[in-house]
């Protein structure tokens, strides 16, 4: 995962917008959380939202690109470990990917909806996959420091998103992978630190 991808822009809503938005990103969080990824459709969402289906599928073409949303915003509320200076660069980077194992093992379901989405092909989600990912270098290169190559920083990337995708894929836990994730940090850091 290079840190250099671009982002492209998403259109500009107004405030009414936005509010709408916020309601079906809200509703969807909840529809979620209820009845899961597969009994999740964007009607039901609008629904518990109180908007029009037609109205819904203005902002979200697909519960795919709605999965993605909600991960991109459940990823930018949750805070940034692993930025303490005074502590090496490997214990800032286990917290870091510690804390990020834990949010997703805290919501099972948001899991479960983000590799969905991010794993397809919805042409709606590649910006969010794109502002995903750099959200994910950008926390690496924070941990690593100022300092940090820009080779040891793609490996991590390329690690944590490979363990996300084995996660996801049931071979091992959230919780699992975040030990997994300290013995490869070990061993990408050898050296480095």
């Amino acid at each position: 995962m290079s840190s250099q991808l671009d982002v492209r822009a998403a259109p500009e809503l107004n405030a009414r917008q936005r509010q709408t938005v916020d309601r079906l990103l809200v509703a969807g969080a909840d529809e979620l959380e209820a009845v899961g990824v597969e009994g999740l459709t964007i009607r039901t969402v609008a629904l518990r939202a109180g908007v029009s289906s037609a109205t819904a599928y203005t902002y979200f073409t697909s519960k795919d690109h709605l999965f993605a949303e909600l991960y991109w915003r459940h990823l930018r509320g949750h805070p940034t470990p692993g930025t303490d200076a005074d502590a090496d660069v490997v214990a800032r980077l286990s917290a870091l990917t510690r804390s990020m194992t834990t949010m997703l093992a805290n919501s099972p379901q948001m899991a479960a909806a983000a590799t969905r989405a991010l794993l397809g092909t919805d042409p709606a989600v590649e910006r969010l996959r794109i502002r995903i990912g750099n959200e994910y270098a950008r926390r690496f290169q924070k941990a690593l420091g100022p300092d940090g190559d820009p080779a040891v920083l793609d490996t991590l990337s390329l690690t944590f998103l490979g363990a996300l995708l084995h996660a996801g894929m049931g071979f091992f836990t959230y919780s699992q992978m975040a030990d997994r994730l300290d013995d490869a940090i070990a061993v990408i850091m050898k050296g480095h630190a």
